[in-house]
């Protein structure tokens, strides 16, 4: 319960200006840092055909290097002394850093001139996988540089204990309102004009990066010249540390490894299962449509993204109202309930009913996190108490090292989970050389039906026969996957041998588009319609079997329960009460005086 003691000093508050410049920060931890953990393994493996389990590897690396950057970068923050302070000097060069790589991690080389240069079609995989990895480890370590300092710098811009979830809760405002545009990110990387005609969502991403970056770097420079550091004053005359040192005095708080273990058990949980939603949606919810799913994944991302901007508010009163540790405890519940509900909202008929678990997920877990980075500054004052220094940068990072070696644990258990759901990716990925084919000659012929000169240019029924051989040979792959896989999974035998069947219809539809008398607007027209009914009769070839539909669901919902009950009783061991917090706070404000006096 609040006391009237409690209240937050004049002194404490953080002026709006300040506020609101510190909370545009969240966009680079809230909404790229989460895309590109996502989108990139989803892309990757539906747009581009890899493989999730090697995608799944590769995803460990840059979080294994957080692993090392992270506790580098609180030290390094820690103790760098400039005119500007020790902070944000870090939030401009790692804000600007961010946007350069998260433009160049999409733009992956493809394309059949690219496959060329290499003798298998393996080694062309293993190309772009090393593509991804290397420019996923570039776009981190900015991340890193940006979000370490950024959020030490927010546990030190106040003493105050309910001042520091304000605070918190601004970055999670203000990040929430740039997220609610980048859920639909999938869904406009599939339209036309940013995939091209016969492009895919890999196409799409490179130019919707772009427009992010040109929004992002304006406004690292805005925040950089608006935040202030109050604590640097004292902090420019703290004696420098070694990086062992803090590192020991860090790992051996029990009260920060309490709240490290209820942060880090509900996170990895989520973390475990976050992309399979993705999986459920599309190929689930809509039998592997995903043009057709791409407005749900934006709507149920935009309601994602506005309870978020709600949330802070109730979180505020809340706090105040139950103490930190008693809403950290309903934020798990409200998220472990979200779980709970998808048992019945997953529905076919009613696809729409995902909103429901999605508005009390986002509402636990921007309690959830929020709460998380505010008492790590609670932390930090009962450090300074016992040893005298401040040390946020130190604490902030290895709460983050702990976050993010769950993200790479995760990483490579979604890969395996998605092999275990017997999900098949090559399916998704040949589809779309057959869909996409179809589309080029689709749209060719609605352009002459504007510009008939067209039909009178060579290029242009030389287009149409070679899109036709690479739909025709794509389909013809796609019935040898479907007769392999048959053969491989005995409990889908049939669901296979159908798809086989329906692709050979496919094939022979294909066969019936005429290759040449296309001599007027009448013969284009009919043309863009017979290929756009054929490619609209593509999309059953993408559902996944029964039993991977089942297991996705399954897991996804299952494992993020369990987690969230061993996070409440682990939650029973956080021994910082609100009482306690503002007993060291006074403690801490009498040393200062008294050494003012001396």
């Amino acid at each position: 319960m609040s006391h009237l003691h409690h209240q937050t000093a004049a002194k404490d508050r953080i002026p709006w200006l300040q506020l609101t410049a510190y909370g545009m920060g969240g966009i680079i931890p809230i909404a790229l840092f989460n895309i590109a953990g996502q989108l990139m393994g989803l892309i990757a493996n539906i747009g581009l055909g890899l493989s999730a389990f090697w995608l799944g590897v590769i995803l460990i690396f840059p979080r294994l290097w957080d692993a090392i950057s992270d506790p580098l970068m609180g030290h390094i923050s820690d103790n760098t002394r400039t005119r500007w302070g020790r902070r944000r000097p870090y939030l401009l060069i790692g804000g600007i850093t961010v946007a350069i790589t998260f433009v160049i991690m999409w733009w992956i080389p493809r394309g059949d001139s690219v496959e060329a240069m290499f003798q298998t079609k393996g080694t062309y995989e293993w190309f772009q996988l090393g593509y991804i990895l290397f420019w996923l480890l570039a776009f981190y370590t900015a991340c890193t540089i940006f979000e370490i300092p950024h959020g030490a710098l927010g546990m030190e811009m106040s003493k105050d204990y309910h001042e520091r979830t304000r605070l918190f809760s601004a970055k999670s405002f203000l990040g929430n309102m740039f997220a609610m545009g980048t859920p639909w990110l999938f869904a406009l990387a599939n339209l036309e004009i940013f995939k091209g005609v016969g492009g895919d969502e890999v196409d799409g991403m490179k130019f919707v990066s772009m427009l992010i970056a040109v929004v992002l770097i304006p406004l690292a420079i805005w925040w950089t010249l608006m935040v202030k550091e109050p604590g640097f004053e004292a902090a420019k005359k703290q004696k420098k540390t070694h990086f062992w040192e803090d590192m020991r005095t860090t790992f051996k708080n029990k009260t920060f490894l309490a709240l490290v273990l209820v942060i880090f058990l509900v996170a990895t949980g989520f973390n475990f299962v976050g992309l399979l939603s993705y999986y459920i949606s599309i190929f689930y919810l809509y039998a592997g449509n995903k043009a057709a799913a791409g407005p749900l994944l934006g709507i149920n991302g935009t309601v994602w993204a506005v309870t978020g901007l709600i949330a802070v508010f109730p979180l505020n009163w809340l706090s105040r109202r139950v103490g930190k540790s008693n809403t950290l405890l309903i934020a798990i519940l409200l998220m472990a309930g979200a779980q709970v509900s998808k048992i019945f909202c997953y529905n076919i008929t009613y696809p729409y009913l995902v909103i429901i678990p999605t508005f009390l997920l986002s509402a636990g877990m921007l309690f959830f996190f929020t709460l998380g980075s505010s008492m790590v500054g609670d932390v930090c004052d009962e450090d300074e108490l016992k040893t005298g220094k401040r040390r946020e940068g130190s604490f902030y990072s290895v709460f983050w090292w702990f976050l993010k070696m769950g993200m790479a644990i995760a990483s490579l258990v979604t890969g395996i989970l998605i092999v275990y759901t017997q999900f098949n990716e090559t399916q998704a990925s040949t589809v779309d050389n057959i869909f996409g084919p179809l589309n080029v000659i689709s749209a060719k012929s609605t352009e002459a039906i504007e510009k008939p000169e067209i039909l009178t240019d060579p290029n242009y029924m030389s287009l149409v026969n070679e899109q036709l051989v690479k739909a025709h040979l794509a389909a013809e792959e796609l019935q040898v996957h479907f007769n392999e896989r048959a053969d491989k999974f005995a409990n889908s035998k049939d669901h296979y041998n159908q798809l086989s069947e329906q692709t050979g219809t496919i094939m022979g539809l294909i066969n019936t588009i005429p290759t040449d008398n296309i001599i007027d607007i009448n013969d284009a027209n009919a043309l863009a319609i017979q290929c756009t009914s054929i490619a609209d009769e593509t999309n059953i070839l993408s559902r996944q079997t029964p039993t991977a539909l089942l297991r996705l669901r399954v897991v996804e919902i299952g494992l993020p329960i369990l987690l969230c009950l061993m996070s409440i009783i682990a939650l029973r061991f956080y021994p910082l009460t609100e009482e306690r917090v503002y007993e060291i706070k006074q403690l801490l404000e009498e040393r200062k005086q008294k050494k003012q006096t001396q």
